[in-house]
């Protein structure tokens, strides 16, 4: 009696003990963490706690979702993802961030707030039944931000899309692009020495109106011996005949901790050297490369005098022979298109459409530089590269298909990271009319990077020109743009991504939260594999039927027609027998495919709910049992 007594005294302290723990545990563990997942898709990136955590001024985000439409729809898990993530930023952020769920009901006030901050809101049927599901965020003064719909195909970057959004409404201020080429980009209003003296009206480039809708953009001469002071990230676009004093500029600029894209280019199509009127010739067979060897020998990086060309790619142009026009394969020029010319776990290339390049060149590596090359864009794996004496001014451009030999994949656009040292390791250059008492008067020299350097390298300068990726119409005046690249998306994501802080930029792609069934998947593929060889079948037996008809049809006999009438409609018969034999069949496939999967599903069920509880259960009681015989064995043995 006392034994039992004991027993059902320990369960009860058991339980109660049990239940203590889960309410002390709910206490004093509510912030731990442990993320198990493949490539900690649940852990947030430094980056992010650090800009979560150096919030200076509290800010206020609402999140809107269609609660009920989104238990309906698809998108179910991951608008819980969302709510997740953002629940973790408020933790970490603490009371800098005012985290509010919103659920905008159909005709609702809460859906009109939706509407009035600008979330787009995404039609599920004729009923005007609107499912919303984006964020809108407001900081101490009234400035605002949103995401108008958070897009499932956007899903690896959701940490990113969501720091960068914090990151913004803490730091509104529009960011400023320094922009120094010696191409007319900005139309003839533009002051680079490099300009034909000749040319007619030019207007500003589209890439330049694009980039001005985003940000603020100032012209920096291609001249100066500083860059200024309020320029965030420098766009330095065909580099050529810079003096010294300029490349100390742009290298101090970068050891300093700006950031920069650098448009360098072997071959420059768009380039158009000054005539000189006794000399016409001389302009068609002038250097169209560009020369940023200096600062690129610091970086650990080269572009080589060879344009790369890939047939895989290759776009058709027209080229006059003689008094006729010919349509040609042109390797130079490549329309790149696919996940495998993309660096997909970068933000500026991860959801790149098709981009356009023409005779751009190649980066590499060069010298013993502990610098990082992150390749963002790449030829095809059956690329060449060819010499630029085969480009331009007298010409064969048909003999570059001719003479195109498949070598090797190349890098076309690149991320430089890592520590660097000066270009100019005895100090800023002196100019010629430059005084001893003036030299002592610049700034410190700065000999290595105060951080790991940060540079997009394009090896093209046309990706920029109009004609290889939008096309323009007038209307009322104004220049309306049509796209058939994505160059601009690339340049804008380049620069929108060079102007966050570090901790923006060092915001990791989360990968694929999506972990699909595999075993599911293969009994869906084998099942389905099954039915459309049933299906094939069937159509095969109905057109062998059809034929026999026509055949039958065609033999028609004065006399015989009462017969083969009789045939035909056996034949039919027959045939309809067949049919639906064959479609019994087909539900029967379509019958074992569900049943697989039920199965299947249920058996995952209880392996993960019943299974495995149950397996911990036996193994307490197998415990406990044995537990009490060795007691019972000890008490016995003193006996």
């Amino acid at each position: 009696m006392n034994q039992k007594i004991l027993t059902t005294t320990s369960l009860i302290i058991a339980v109660i003990l049990f239940m203590a723990i889960n309410i002390v545990s709910k206490e004093l563990f509510s912030s731990a963490r442990l993320d198990l997942t493949e490539n900690q898709l649940y852990t947030l990136s430094e980056g992010t706690e650090n800009v979560l955590k150096n919030l200076e001024e509290p800010i206020t985000l609402r999140f809107f979702l269609s609660e009920k439409l989104a238990t309906s729809l698809s998108i179910n898990s991951y608008a819980e993802r969302v709510k997740d993530l953002l629940l973790e930023y408020q933790r970490i952020a603490g009371d800098k961030l005012n985290l509010i769920f919103v659920d905008p009901e159909p005709f609702s006030e809460e859906e009109d707030q939706a509407e009035g901050y600008g979330l787009q809101g995404v039609p599920i049927d004729d009923s005007n039944t609107t499912f919303y599901f984006g964020i809108a965020g407001s900081d101490s003064i009234d400035n605002e931000n949103v995401i108008p719909f958070f897009s499932p195909n956007r899903e690896e970057f959701l940490e990113y899309d969501l720091t960068k959004f914090v990151y913004q409404l803490a730091y509104p201020k529009q960011k400023i692009v320094g922009l120094m080429s010696t191409l007319p980009m900005q139309g003839n209003t533009s002051a680079s020495p490099f300009m034909p003296q000749n040319s007619g009206k030019q207007d500003a480039w589209m890439i330049v109106d694009h980039i001005k809708q985003l940000l603020e953009v100032k012209t920096v001469a291609t001249d100066v011996d500083a860059i200024p002071d309020d320029i965030e990230v420098l766009m330095v676009v065909h580099p050529m005949g810079f003096s010294d004093n300029t490349l100390y500029a742009i290298d101090q600029f970068v050891l300093n901790g700006g950031r920069a894209i650098i448009f360098s280019d072997p071959y420059s199509e768009v380039y158009e050297p000054v005539t000189d009127p006794k000399n016409p010739f001389a302009a068609m067979q002038a250097p169209r490369n560009s020369d940023f060897t200096k600062l690129f020998d610091a970086w650990g990086i080269e572009i080589a005098n060879k344009v790369i060309g890939d047939l895989q790619t290759a776009q058709k142009v027209q080229v006059q022979k003689g008094s006729k026009m010919l349509v040609i394969t042109y390797p130079v020029w490549m329309d790149l298109n696919g996940e495998q010319y993309f660096n997909t776990n970068d933000i500026v290339t991860g959801k790149l459409g098709n981009v356009v390049m023409a005779t751009a060149g190649s980066i590499v590596e060069k010298g013993d530089v502990a610098t990082k090359i992150i390749p963002l864009i790449s030829s095809g794996d059956k690329s060449m590269q060819i010499d630029v004496e085969k480009l331009g001014f007298m010409s064969e451009p048909e003999n570059l298909v001719r003479e195109f030999k498949p070598e090797n994949k190349f890098t076309l656009v690149a991320r430089i990271t890592g520590p660097v040292k000066s270009a100019f390791p005895d100090g800023k250059p002196k100019a010629e009319k430059e005084s001893e008492s003036e030299a002592t008067t610049e700034t410190k020299h700065i000999a290595e990077s105060v951080a790991d350097i940060n540079v997009i390298v394009v090896a093209d300068t046309d990706i920029l020109e109009d004609k290889f990726w939008v096309r323009t119409q007038n209307m009322f005046g104004q220049r309306i743009a049509i796209p058939h690249a994505a160059n601009a998306t690339f340049v804008s994501n380049a620069l929108d991504n060079l102007t966050g802080s570090n901790d923006l930029i060092s915001v990791r792609n989360r990968g694929n939260f999506t972990r699909p069934f595999t075993k599911v998947e293969e009994i869906q593929q084998q099942a389905e594999q099954s039915f459309r060889e049933k299906e094939t079948e069937l159509l095969a037996r109905l057109t062998t039927a059809d034929n026999k008809i026509q055949e039958m049809q065609r033999q028609k006999k004065e006399g015989n027609e009462l017969a083969l009438n009789i045939k035909q409609q056996q034949e039919i018969a027959n045939f309809r027998n067949e049919k639906i034999k064959v479609r019994k069949e087909l539900r029967n496939v379509q019958h074992e495919l569900r049943k697989n999967i039920e199965s299947l599903e249920t058996n995952m069920k209880f392996i993960n709910i019943g299974l495995m509880p149950l397996l911990i259960g036996l193994g307490g009681i197998t415990l406990g049992v044995l537990g009490r015989r060795r007691r019972k064995a000890l008490r016995l043995a003193r006996d």
